[in-house]
């Protein structure tokens, strides 16, 4: 799995972290980021990273929301068709994660629209952190002025002063996002419209606020996923979490899963191996289903012995390739700013209620918003708003509201995900449109293209580019008509 798959899965890890109480948050500790802040940087001929000089506080006019920090973001020039012809520009939303600049989807498709590409990262993560060191995320007072309004509102500050500056003011723009991305690409068009005359919103849980969508609804895909695998499988796994505990508490009982699970570090609790095969279950799941094949191969092969345990190992290796050990091999890794910015998000505004049902892989945990809400408040000393999202963007009754005032959004899902869910599965007007793969993963639509893509994911990709190339086409009909003025 990529850096991007292992960040986006923090999406799901760090509520159950967060819900189950295992893992307090800890703010003395962490990397302190330095870093040198030129106007720009040369990675390439074509690509060149900016830092722009970017504001503490959109919202509020008191002395210190005129502070500035460094806001990172990168610009690839080598398919621009320039401003003097109105070429229009691809723009990459950061995400809970260091930006990195290239999108397979845009670097794929930039040729075909001689676009501009954009890549711009998210105020706290990467190298766009306000106070430039993990003091940012030591009080409220700091993180205070970390939620997506303000990182919207980045984005518009950052895409209006590279337009003013390329004189490019008639390029047409359209912004793109995967996952949480996806939903600030949606909500960027929304609030933004001036700005971005559409997004691409792939895998984005926008309805998984507010009670819209079931909480079980994220383990029930994970559930089906397996199931559809094998149903055998679905049945060693869900029997096997009774079988981690009765062993953990007998006599040398975790000494003994270290040795059968081949642990890295001797096992102190039964937890640790839980969440390592958690991890594993939802990020095959999410991201690649063939690898819940490979598991399931594993699990029904029976290749280190027929008990429960032994074929969940078997599972492992099969997933792993190997039998060297894996379990617990990040216990003594530091614990980066994507874990404290996305689970200060989370406590905050990006309040998604995930349970766990009956009729799931894992045993059942009901979201439970007491226990979260007192968490939050521990951690970080505040307390969630549950409602905020759905409040601030909208999202109950989605049909009845978008369609008599929104346009241009493509909502791409692969039904094989988890996260799709709490995605947008159907249309909502002829230019608000669901596409949906059954076969599909996590923002699969946006990973490179390449020779071994099965056709229906040729065909999503095609559709996309086809509706992207159709509302350029129409921006440019009403510029040439003098519409725009």
């Amino acid at each position: 799995m990529n850096k991007t798959s292992l960040l986006h899965l923090l999406f799901i890890l760090c509520f159950f972290v967060t819900t189950t109480n295992s893992l307090p948050i800890s703010y003395s500790k962490g990397k302190t980021i330095k870093y040198k802040n030129p106007r720009t940087l040369d990675l390439d001929e074509n690509l060149r990273t900016y830092f722009y000089d970017q504001i503490l506080d959109h919202f509020d006019y008191v002395p210190e929301s005129y502070t500035i920090f460094k806001q990172r973001y990168f610009v690839n020039f080598k398919y621009w068709g320039g401003a003097n012809s109105s070429a229009p520009i691809l723009v990459c939303l950061g995400d809970e994660q260091e930006m990195e600049p290239y999108l397979g989807f845009m670097d794929d498709n930039a040729a075909s629209f001689q676009a501009l590409l954009v890549y711009i990262e998210h105020r706290y993560y990467g190298r766009s952190v306000p106070f430039e060191s993990m003091e940012a995320y030591k009080n409220t007072s700091t993180l205070g002025y970390f939620n997506s309004a303000q990182a919207l509102a980045d984005y518009a500050a950052v895409l209006i002063h590279l337009k003013d500056t390329l004189q490019a003011q008639m390029s047409p723009l359209i912004v793109i996002g995967g996952s949480y991305g996806g939903m600030l690409a949606t909500w960027f068009r929304l609030k933004y419209p001036h700005i971005a005359i559409g997004a691409l919103a792939s895998s984005a849980p926008l309805l998984y606020f507010d009670k819209i969508t079931p909480q079980t609804a994220y383990f029930d895909v994970v559930a089906r996923d397996f199931k559809a695998a094998s149903k055998s499988c679905y049945k060693f796994i869900r029997s096997s979490w009774s079988g981690i505990d009765h062993l953990a508490s007998q006599p040398s009982g975790l000494s003994m899963l270290s040795k059968r699970f081949n642990s890295c570090y001797p096992l102190e609790k039964s937890d640790e191996l839980k969440d390592y095969l958690f991890s594993i279950y939802i990020s095959t799941a999410q991201y690649n289903y063939s690898a819940v094949m490979v598991i399931c191969e594993g699990i029904d092969g029976a290749a280190f012995g027929s008990d429960i345990l032994s074929r969940i190992y078997g599972g492992v290796v099969a997933y792993h390739g190997s039998n060297t050990c894996t379990v617990n091999s990040d216990k003594y890794t530091p614990v980066e700013e994507t874990f404290y910015g996305w689970g200060w998000q989370r406590c905050s505004e990006m309040v998604m209620p995930i349970g766990i049902g009956k009729s799931s892989l894992f045993p059942p945990k009901p979201f439970n918003f007491t226990s979260f809400a007192a968490q939050c408040k521990k951690d970080y000393g505040v307390s969630p708003r549950p409602h905020w999202v759905t409040t601030y963007y909208g999202g109950q009754n989605i049909k009845l509201v978008l369609k008599r005032f929104a346009s241009n959004i493509i909502f791409s899902n692969g039904l094989r995900d988890p996260y799709s869910s709490g995605g947008v599965l159907n249309n909502l007007s002829d230019s608000l449109i669901a596409l949906s793969t059954v076969n599909g993963s996590h923002a699969m639509d946006l990973d490179p293209a390449n020779e071994n893509d099965p056709e229906w994911l040729v065909d999503q990709r095609k559709k996309e580019v086809d509706i992207i190339h159709g509302w350029i086409t129409e921006y440019y009909v009403d510029l040439a008509a003098g519409l725009l003025w």
